[in-house]
């Protein structure tokens, strides 16, 4: 039992965990001896294992994780040998929890920093031999500035995201009722479209793991796909999640031909 910000049993991981009861998405291994009661599970995660296999691997690989939400893909990379990974999140509670796991995992290579992964890019020049950009390139308000900073940053690439699809959407109603139009944009001298998608009734969950705004802007896989290619990567691989529940979605496992 809890009382006044102390605990009164003994030390213990599930401590560590309840401190963000309600919260947690991932699920966590079973070596832990934890229940998060979290929905994901993400430390075991066939798409990070498919990125390594495309991407040649992690091992003595610098590595840069945007959105690292609760630092179980981070554990996966250390463990494929990564000699160094830096998440970035912006979500100060999913940032608490990445370092709640940080200690559970014994984690040694990773270093996470509370902010704006695009105004890191943004500001820094520092260039690393693979980024990670899972889950976070549909909740960009400009998803193409993120792509054409990330073509400065990084030698490969592995991205999963949500893209707009207007017959796939149509057929969801839980999904299509979260779009309100679409219009036509450009960064960088790249003309593509966005669609509008307002988070809804999820910005009420505390464990809420969105962008930093109501709402977020969504591309079609083809112009995505343009956008990666008119900044200088070339794909890799790529695997279709066509039918996802929260929409149609996509693995990319990128090059930079900048870097080649």
């Amino acid at each position: 039992m809890r009382k006044e910000n102390y605990f009164d049993r003994s030390p213990c991981n599930q401590n560590a965990i309840d401190l963000f009861e309600g919260q947690w998405f991932s699920i966590m291994p079973d070596e832990m001896g934890v229940d998060s009661k979290g929905m994901g599970k993400l430390h075991d995660d066939a798409r990070i294992h498919w990125a390594a296999e495309v991407l040649g691997g992690f091992r003595n690989k610098t590595v840069l994780e945007l959105g690292p939400l609760e630092a179980c893909h981070t554990g996966m990379i250390e463990s494929a040998g990564a000699k160094s990974i830096r998440g970035i999140e912006g979500n100060a509670d999913a940032y608490l929890r990445c370092l709640v796991v940080k200690e559970l995992l014994n984690l040694k290579t990773a270093r996470f920093e509370l902010g704006n992964f695009v105004d890191f890019l943004r500001e820094h020049e520092e260039v690393f031999d693979v980024g990670v950009a899972s889950g976070v390139l549909y909740h960009m308000k400009n998803p193409v500035e993120l792509i054409e900073l990330l073509s400065r940053r990084v030698k490969s690439l592995f991205v999963w995201t949500h893209y707009y699809d207007a017959d796939r959407i149509e057929s969801k109603e839980h999904v299509r009722c979260k779009f309100s139009g679409s219009w036509a944009a450009s960064h960088a001298g790249f003309e593509h479209s966005l669609y509008a998608y307002g988070y809804g009734e999820a910005l009420s969950w505390k464990g809420f793991c969105g962008g930093g705004s109501e709402s977020c802007n969504w591309m079609e896989k083809s112009e995505m796909l343009r956008a990666f290619e008119h900044f200088g990567f070339e794909i890799a691989g790529e695997k279709l999640e066509a039918e996802h529940v929260h929409g149609p979605a996509v693995w990319l496992a990128l090059r930079n031909k900048k870097f080649a």
